[in-house]
């Protein structure tokens, strides 16, 4: 209308384009193709840094150095070995904790008064550090693997049982209303509705607490042992033995990293609604 005053017109906000943006979407090979260039840079950076001599190899052996000692090991079959044997131990000591820290972790994030009768304790005990236990274990168990299992237990149930609470506590209460208002038993609303709901959340939290699992099974290894990837590398620090250290380093990252690529993929099949809602 003429004599009426203009608005001024709203510039169109800008939308960022690229890899690094925050709506930008990478496919599988380009995702794969950015974490092998990661590993490839910074293998390069460890190999420059030794060959130029600016560390002394007893600090930071040289790469073809650590794989010539694994490759050693591997021949010998100490490595398998060792391998074997941590495998079976963090299976068993997780699954253990595991199979405790869910039911106990879903009844407290379900009823209010077992979380008030259990959680406070967890919360007390899980702040006691794990590697102080480890003395105890020893009186407790001896030496053997149940003394690893005990370990792992310690440092992985406690923190489980929290997140597996926080993941049935982020169910939408309008879900658990919705049952009520179909006039479901609250056995079938736990069973129908708040499990499928907090199942993808809980299966990342038992994808996290195995990596600690992890953590504190080398150490239970590097205290007390007599065989396992934690034990191999305190007797190679006991004869300088740093390339065999920075191999089972690796090692030990290795499997991290396959478990950890595991569980998601396990995560992907089981719960593919959940990509296609997205």
């Amino acid at each position: 209308m003429p004599g009426e005053p203009r608005q001024p017109r709203t510039p169109p906000a800008r939308v960022s384009s690229g890899l690094f943006s925050l709506t930008a979407s990478v496919g599988s090979r380009q995702f794969i193709t950015i974490a092998v260039l990661v590993f490839f840079v910074l293998g390069l950076a460890w190999w420059l840094v030794t060959k130029a001599g600016w560390v002394t190899p007893l600090f930071l052996p040289p790469p073809e150095k650590v794989l010539a000692r694994l490759q050693e090991l591997a021949v010998s079959g100490k490595l398998l070995d060792d391998m074997l044997i941590s495998i079976y131990r963090i299976s068993l000591g997780f699954l253990i904790s595991t199979a405790f820290a869910l039911p106990i972790g879903i009844l407290i994030g379900s009823y209010r008064a077992w979380e008030a009768m259990i959680e406070p304790l967890v919360d007390f005990i899980r702040y006691m550090p794990v590697v102080a236990f480890v003395p105890l274990t020893i009186l407790w168990t001896g030496t053997g693997d149940a003394q690893k299992f005990l370990i792992i237990f310690i440092g992985t149930f406690f923190q489980q049982v929290l997140l597996v609470m926080d993941n049935v506590k982020s169910v939408p209460r309008d879900f658990i209303n919705l049952g009520r208002t179909l006039q479901m038993p609250e056995s079938r609303i736990l069973a129908r509705i708040i499990l499928p709901s907090a199942m993808p959340g809980i299966w990342d939290s038992m994808r996290i607490s195995l990596g600690w699992a992890w953590t504190w099974l080398v150490v239970a290894e590097l205290v007390a042992a007599t065989s396992g990837l934690g034990y191999r590398i305190t007797t190679a620090q006991r004869f300088f033995q740093t390339d065999t250290i920075f191999g089972y380093l690796l090692l030990l990252g290795v499997l991290g990293l396959a478990t950890d690529q595991a569980m998601k993929w396990g995560s992907r099949k089981l719960f593919r609604y959940l990509r296609q809602s997205r």
